[in-house]
């Protein structure tokens, strides 16, 4: 099965069935508690961009996956066991295979456009979108709990990931409630491309019973945002000193609100318009080329501009 981050020819790419893995967004996430296990029980209010990492799939002789785009390297090349691609292909194949169902060999092509380990679900989402495609280019069927809960065994962001769509998540993130009246909301995503290794920030998290979010039923949305946190960014902004600058730039293009997302380094800004948006992460391109800066606009209800 061989995995060439450098590939030049990618036969998936000219199939047409193609999936993108939308950027995963926190606004806000609570740790209240702990597992006897280990696993943290979260309260997280989730959002997912209009660009991301994309996948293309076709059928083929045999099994390849084909890694390509900006953050390739940064993945672990030769490491296969570890691609939650080709984890997800595995295990949706061993699942259809007991059915009955075809799954032939397949070849992938990941368009890496994601920095890697930076809070905004990359690894999750590709996982997330090789179901979706592969369900599509195999026309097989699963029932959804089924799917659910295949998508777990991936890993707890992979189940939100798989809906794509305004919820909120709870336990461990595989309790998933759909927010359909959360705005579509215009942000600007930065990272200094700086690694966060995601168990080590909970390891400096002081407190795991923190309060929750509770319940959601608002309308002025950007006032309930407000009093919202993420409360892993304590301990990864004393890990990654990068995210008070980051955050700083950002807060200073004008935006109404600024926070990191997942346990980071990726922070976000809402601003009140796309245009806003727009300008902002042209500018702090110009600042630090060297550093990550996307405008994106999340998906959720069209209101216009936030207030």
């Amino acid at each position: 099965m061989p995995l060439d981050t450098f590939a030049h020819e990618r036969p998936a790419s000219s199939a047409g069935l193609f999936e993108l893995a939308p950027a995963k967004i926190n606004l806000a996430l609570h740790v209240v508690g702990q597992r006897a296990d280990g696993y943290h029980l979260l309260e997280s209010l989730v959002t997912f961009a209009d660009m991301g990492d994309e996948l293309s799939f076709c059928l083929a002789d045999e099994d390849s996956l084909m890694v390509s785009g900006p953050f390739a390297p940064a993945l672990s090349v030769g490491v296969e066991v570890d691609n939650l691609v080709l984890r997800a292909r595995d295990l949706l194949r061993d699942c259809l295979l007991k059915s009955s169902q075809p799954a032939p060999p397949v070849a992938i092509h990941l368009e890496k456009n994601l920095p890697v380990a930076a809070g905004i679900g990359g690894g999750s989402a590709d996982a997330a979108a090789t179901l979706r495609g592969l369900l599509r280019l195999w026309q097989a069927e699963i029932a959804e709990a089924e799917l659910l809960a295949l998508a777990l065994k991936l890993g707890a962001d992979v189940p939100m990931c798989l809906k794509g769509e305004a919820l909120m998540a709870t336990g461990i993130g595989e309790d998933i409630t759909p927010l359909p009246e959360l705005p579509s909301l215009a942000l600007v995503l930065g990272n200094p491309l700086v690694g966060v290794a995601t168990p080590d920030i909970f390891r400096r998290l002081a407190t795991k019973d923190n309060a929750p979010i509770g319940q959601i039923a608002a309308k002025d949305w950007m006032p309930l945002l407000k009093t919202l946190r993420n409360d892993l960014e304590p301990p990864a902004r004393s890990l990654v000193r990068e995210i008070d600058q980051i955050s700083n730039m950002i807060g200073g293009e004008g935006a109404l609100l600024t926070r990191m997302s997942g346990s980071g380094a990726t922070c976000f800004g809402i601003f009140p318009s796309a245009d806003m948006a727009q300008t902002a992460a042209a500018n702090l391109c110009g600042q630090k080329p060297d550093w990550y800066f996307q405008a994106v606009q999340t998906v959720g209800r069209k209101s216009g501009e936030t207030s």
